[in-house]
């Protein structure tokens, strides 16, 4: 787990993602006292629950970058999953469980990667090894010829000596050098694969919610017949990832992967719960069963509680995960949510809604900044796209402009701006190599004025 420090996890953010300081802090913490948790004495680490964080904002103001930049940092298992894809079980459509089964499957894959780093070196010495023994099938040695003065067909003398290099061994090297130099990478070569076979049957059953029951059929299907095996002829590339891949799995012992996985999931596991708000209810007695809200609710309460869930890798205890859950809460309220998963969420913390000079900073500041990425996608073409400060912030304005007076969707307002304003510089790109742009304040009133004007927005404007 990583050992960041909260100040360390805030910078971290702050390179990605600008202003909610708030927020960035509340998470910080929360991803340092899983660390802090870790240092305890056993006893005392069961007795200390994780405080689970809902974040509250409009859309496009930073909830769901936080949860996947924060997923980089974790250094362990996490999953992002929308409330609004469940139902109360018995229904159609996916169970509140499979969250935790898609955790598991994350821890999984997090500790297999892991360990294939551990053998990666080993695997391509032994991937070397079975590459050599296809450019080049070792001999046959059969029985010595030994003299024995009683057989007439032993010779007159002993086999003679080969003190000289044998010239086999000489050719692998001279092979294995130039497979290390790549010389040999379109030279094709017959290895024998493990056959997939057809996994139609297996997709029909799939998309009838059988995964969701812990069922893998495949597995199931592939243990009850022997496996089957084809030869193909591919080129030494591609035989040279074939076999890695399968020393890989050799040497990847999966009984100590699968409790490691699941500890680091039990107790370090995350898991980031967008669009709660849409399971919550208007504050109003619907008719009938509310399958897809307030059932959905009941569902989620006690894997955020605590309980135990069935995966196809064992039990998996939900008592220690963190779970961050966001919503907008523009129709809902917070207080709306049944009393008992309000409780399990402790810490509360409101985003900002972005302004122009929000949006100025997100065209300019982050690592991989909106303007960063359009002068590398200009550049490929040759076209050197060049942005003047008072363009950037004349974007930021009219972005700020059209969410106050249609929708606001934050800074996801921003790429379509962006769009709009070098549609044409993008179309004529390939045929200007060469050529430098230079997007000023003219050019951008030019291009957007007129439409961020427009009584209907909806038609340019998303």
């Amino acid at each position: 787990m990583s050992a960041l420090t909260p100040r360390e996890i805030v910078e971290a953010l702050d390179k990605h993602i600008v202003g909610q300081q708030e927020a960035k802090k509340k998470v910080a913490i929360a991803l340092r006292n899983r660390w802090r948790r870790k240092q305890l004495p056993e006893t005392l680490r069961e007795e200390i629950a994780p405080k689970n964080i809902i974040m509250i904002g409009p859309t496009g103001v930073g909830k769901t970058e936080i949860a996947r930049r924060l997923s980089k940092l974790a250094d362990a298992p996490f999953i992002k999953v929308e409330a609004s894809k469940f139902t109360e079980v018995g229904y159609v459509g996916r169970d509140c469980e499979s969250m935790i089964r898609d955790l598991t499957e994350v821890g999984i894959k997090l500790v297999k990667e892991e360990m294939q780093r551990e053998v990666e070196e080993e695997a391509h010495e032994l991937a070397e090894r079975k590459l050599l023994d296809l450019l080049l099938p070792p001999q046959p040695t059969g029985p010595e010829k030994i003299f024995r003065p009683s057989d007439p067909a032993s010779g007159d003398e002993g086999p003679a000596r080969n003190t000289a290099i044998d010239p086999e061994a000489r050719t692998r090297e001279i092979l294995l050098k130039k497979l290390r130099t790549g010389e040999l990478d379109e030279r094709e070569v017959e290895v024998r694969v493990k056959d997939s076979g057809n996994t139609s049957m297996m997709q029909v059953f799939g998309a009838s919610g059988m995964e969701e029951m812990g069922v893998n059929l495949q597995e199931m299907m592939g243990r009850m017949m022997p496996p089957k095996s084809k030869q193909r002829k591919v080129k030494v590339k591609e035989a040279r990832n074939i076999l890695e891949q399968e020393a890989v799995q050799e040497l990847i012992d999966m009984d100590s992967v699968t409790p490691l996985a699941i500890d680091r999931v039990e107790n370090s596991g995350i898991v980031f719960l967008d669009e709660i708000d849409k399971i919550v209810g208007r504050g109003q007695q619907g008719q009938g069963p509310d399958v897809s809200r307030e059932g959905v609710q009941r569902d989620i309460l006690p894997i955020v509680e605590g309980s135990t869930v069935i995966t196809k890798y064992g039990p998996v205890r939900t008592d220690h995960i963190l779970f961050i859950a966001a919503g907008a809460f523009h129709v809902a309220k917070v207080s709306d949510m049944i009393p008992e998963l309000q409780g399990r969420f402790p810490i509360r913390v409101e985003l900002d809604n972005l302004g122009a000079e929000d949006f100025s900073r997100i065209l300019r500041e982050p690592e991989c900044s909106l303007l960063m990425q359009y002068e590398n996608m200009m550049k490929t073409e040759g076209v050197t796209l060049t942005f003047e400060d008072e363009a950037i912030d004349t974007i930021a304005e009219y972005c700020q402009r059209v969410n106050e007076e249609t929708e606001n969707i934050g800074a996801r307002r921003l790429h379509t701006l962006m769009e709009n304003l070098l549609e044409e510089i993008s179309f004529d790109a390939p045929d200007c190599p060469g050529k430098t742009v230079v997007v000023d304040v003219s050019m951008v009133k030019e291009r957007l004025a007129d439409k961020v004007e427009d009584q209907d927005l909806s038609k340019y404007i998303l």
